[in-house]
């Protein structure tokens, strides 16, 4: 498989208005794409080249109450916040003096050993931290496990490991391969 990176991390929100005034107007990402009806809406903010983030719009929706970033939950949970990476730590102080002049929460710049970071709320309290790489540390050239504790399968190393899964035996005829419509009809009436 050849990942690109995350096509789009989907949220939610009861004011897009707001959301765009943060996501785009705060933040300075595109909104590349809009779609919606009465009932739905749904937009996409361009973070990079490759990856976006979006939000559907539900009217009936309340932001989440705010839990620091990292700190351990109870019961079902199933995310903490989403890390946006900028160039450098210049970039980051950016995003600071940016969010600050807004008047929104930001904390201190925190350094981790591998990437520095600072972290704030979006007006839905979606925990969001921006990250920027720590000089001369690459972690995705070389991998790091300082765990003193590391799961087993963590212990096999960085790299997938064969045989874990079972193997594909059956590949989708290319008879049986349908594209079922969704939402995209109205891009395909603006081509």
């Amino acid at each position: 498989m050849n990942y690109t990176g995350i096509n789009h991390l989907a949220l939610a929100t009861a004011d897009m208005e707001q959301t765009i005034r943060f996501w785009r107007d705060l933040l300075g990402m595109r909104l590349i794409i809009g779609t919606g009806r009465p009932g739905y809406r749904q937009y996409f903010f361009e973070i990079s080249p490759h990856d976006t983030i979006a939000f559907f719009e539900w009217p009936d929706v309340r932001p989440i109450a705010e839990k620091d970033h990292g700190v351990p939950a109870k019961g079902p949970f199933a995310f903490d916040h989403v890390s946006l990476g900028v160039e450098t730590d210049e970039d980051l102080w950016r995003v600071k003096d940016t969010l600050e002049a807004a008047g929104v929460w930001v904390s201190e710049v925190v350094d981790h050993g591998f990437i520095h970071s600072v972290y704030a709320f979006d007006p839905n309290h979606i925990p969001i931290e921006f990250s920027a790489p720590a000089a001369g540390i690459d972690c995705r050239k070389r991998p790091v496990m300082t765990d003193i504790s590391p799961t087993p399968a963590a212990r096999e190393g960085d790299a997938p490991q064969p045989g874990v899964w079972p193997p594909v035996t059956h590949r989708t005829p290319n008879t049986e391969k349908k594209i079922y419509p969704g939402e995209g009809d109205s891009f395909i009436k603006t081509r």
